[in-house]
């Protein structure tokens, strides 16, 4: 009896004292004894109101105001919405857990545990998506100054442009069904930026790139003629800088203060000229990165050399590859839709030229923006200046190596851009 008295004892005595202890364990201590790969307190989680006051949400609310977060000053085009669980947020989350754990730390630690989560933020800020409504630039198309208010020819450029922007509005409210998107550091990875005459140009290749970034260059004072800029320094010299290269607050000010233009081709005109320069030239890139994938894929008995470099890609092989869903090779910019470039219907494009009309429009928009008198778009071709432009009747005749079908399908995959920029179908046979 008292043996068994004496168990019971030690049981009871037992229990008691493991529910102290894990009453008095440090929640900080739990996080590290928890399996690999599971999450306390995960982000998309709602905290519970008693672990962080009012107050202090408040404090960092005014906190993520200061550091450019939340400018509600500025336009409300582009604002965080609460509905949404961005990385911000759950950065918050974290933060409001963190905080509950650190109460009863020493003063040092508290300090540098603070700097450690300020720098955290700085990193989410820039990377974080913006809310951003569609067309929503707070900067329309430049106005005419009263001096050229009487010149027929900027009269009718002018108009051109309202129309071309009216085009593009209509086509993305219609084919896009939020009027409110999100814009990410992706979106506005191909956006160069001119701080000087307040320009953002989105990139779109073989739409007259190469002298556009000249003009930027001598714009900023980089070069004083266009004519004096290589080919390898436009390209490979980052003498010009990026809009994803600036923070959150940076973004949403040019986006909104800036002049923002890009310029378009004809999609199978920019489609021919890109597999022309590409791969009917030697290319240390294209040929055995895209040119041994589409060969391998699509070359019936294909030669071992022709395995081996990559060169001599057919056009036929090429739109293969293209329209392929499962192809062995990405995209590449050269030839990519220019609504996935540029995102014109999440961004608010100010002015739009068009490639066939380069001289004309691009010199327009420097007169616009107040560029010097003596600075006119360049004409000269960048690469392989001795052979003829792609025209249209080059196109027509690289397509006429197709079947109905395939002339149909790259129709079909180039759809957007030919609606969206108003050009008209390449082949009567399209529907």
């Amino acid at each position: 009896m008292r043996l068994t008295c004496m168990f019971s004892f030690i049981l009871l005595f037992g229990a008691a004292g493991l529910v102290v202890f894990i009453h008095l364990q440090d929640p900080e201590e739990i996080v590290h004894q928890q399996t690999p790969g599971i999450k306390y307190n995960m982000g998309f989680q709602q905290p519970k109101k008693d672990c962080v006051s009012s107050n202090n949400r408040d404090r960092r609310l005014r906190k993520n105001t200061a550091d450019g977060v939340a400018t509600v000053k500025q336009s409300d085009s582009l604002h965080l919405s609460e509905n949404v669980p961005t990385k911000l947020q759950s950065t918050d989350r974290r933060q409001s857990s963190i905080m509950f754990a650190m109460k009863d730390q020493e003063k040092g630690e508290e300090i540098n545990s603070i700097r450690l989560h300020k720098r955290r933020r700085r990193f989410i800020i820039k990377k974080s998506p913006i809310l951003i409504s569609m067309n929503g630039s707070i900067l329309n198309l430049p106005t005419l100054k009263s001096e050229d208010r009487n010149n027929n020819k900027w009269k009718s450029l002018y108009q051109i442009q309202r129309e071309r922007k009216r085009i593009m509005r209509e086509t993305c409210s219609k084919y896009k069904s939020n009027n409110r998107r999100i814009i990410t550091p992706y979106h506005v990875s191909r956006i160069f930026v001119e701080d000087k005459y307040r320009v953002l140009y989105c990139e779109v290749p073989k739409a007259g790139c190469s002298n556009w970034k000249r003009v930027l260059m001598v714009l900023n004072g980089l070069a004083s003629s266009t004519k004096d800029i290589q080919h390898n320094t436009v390209h490979y010299g980052n003498y010009l800088k990026r809009l994803d290269g600036f923070d959150h607050k940076g973004i949403y000010h040019r986006l909104n203060t800036y002049t923002k233009m890009l310029f378009i081709r004809e999609p199978f005109e920019k489609l021919v000229s890109a597999f022309r320069d590409k791969f009917e030239h030697p290319n240390n890139y294209y040929h055995p990165v895209f040119g041994k994938a589409i060969i391998s894929r699509y070359r019936v008995n294909a030669t071992k050399e022709a395995l081996r470099t990559g060169s001599g890609v057919k056009f036929k092989e090429f739109i293969q590859y293209l329209l392929d869903v499962h192809r062995p090779v990405g995209m590449d910019i050269h030839w990519d839709h220019v609504n996935r470039l540029c995102s014109p219907c999440l961004i608010d494009y100010d002015f739009v030229g068009k490639f066939e009309s380069m001289e004309e429009d691009a010199n327009f928009f420097l007169h616009l923006i107040g560029a010097p008198q003596n600075l006119t778009f360049p004409k000269f071709k960048d690469r392989h200046s001795n052979e003829e432009r792609t025209t249209t009747k080059i196109t027509q005749q690289y397509f006429a190596e197709l079947s109905p079908s395939q002339r149909q399908r790259s129709y079909d995959f180039y759809y957007m851009d030919y609606l969206m920029f108003n050009y008209s179908k390449p082949f009567e046979d399209l529907y």
